[in-house]
C-alpha cells in the first residue's frame, strides 16, 4: 500500500472520522492533529458540523426518493453530508475531485457493493447542487 493511500494521509478519511465522532457523540471536543492537509480537513469538519441544517434541506430536496438517512449506515450519512458541505461550499474542486476522493477514502469503512450505491448517490447529488447553485 503506498504512502498515499494510508488512511493517515487522505484529508477526507480524517474528515469522515472526525465527523462521525461529532454526530455521535456531540459533545466531543473537536481537535485537529498536524497534518499537511489540516485547514482544508478543519474546513470541512466544522463546516458540516454548523451547516447540517443546511445540508439535511438538501438530502431533503434532491434524495427523498432515493434514501432514508435514518436508515443508512453512520459512516454513509457521514460521508454523504461532508461530500455534499463540498459541493455546496468548495466551488473551486470539481464534483468529480470530490466524489473520487469520498469513494476512495469510503473503502476505508464501506464494502464495495455500497461504493457503488455511494457513487450513484453522490454524482447525483452534485449534478443537482452544482446546477442549481451556480
Amino acid at each position: 500500500m503506498s504512502l498515499e493511500y494510508s488512511p493517515k494521509n487522505n484529508p477526507r478519511v480524517i474528515v469522515i472520522q472526525k465527523l462521525y465522532g461529532k454526530y455521535f457523540n456531540e459533545d466531543e471536543i473537536l481537535t485537529f492533529p498536524k497534518h499537511r492537509f489540516k485547514k482544508f480537513i478543519k474546513d470541512v469538519v466544522n463546516g458540516t458540523v454548523e451547516r447540517n441544517e443546511v445540508i439535511n434541506e438538501e438530502i431533503k430536496k434532491h434524495l427523498v426518493d432515493d434514501l432514508n438517512m435514518k436508515n443508512l449506515d453512520k459512516v454513509f450519512q457521514v460521508i454523504i453530508k461532508s461530500a455534499i458541505f463540498e459541493f455546496l461550499y468548495k466551488p473551486k474542486t470539481s464534483s468529480k475531485i470530490i466524489i473520487n476522493e469520498y469513494l476512495k477514502a469510503s473503502n476505508f469503512f464501506i464494502d464495495d457493493e455500497k461504493t457503488k450505491y455511494l457513487n450513484a448517490l453522490l454524482d447525483k447529488i452534485s449534478k443537482k447542487i452544482r446546477i442549481s447553485n451556480g
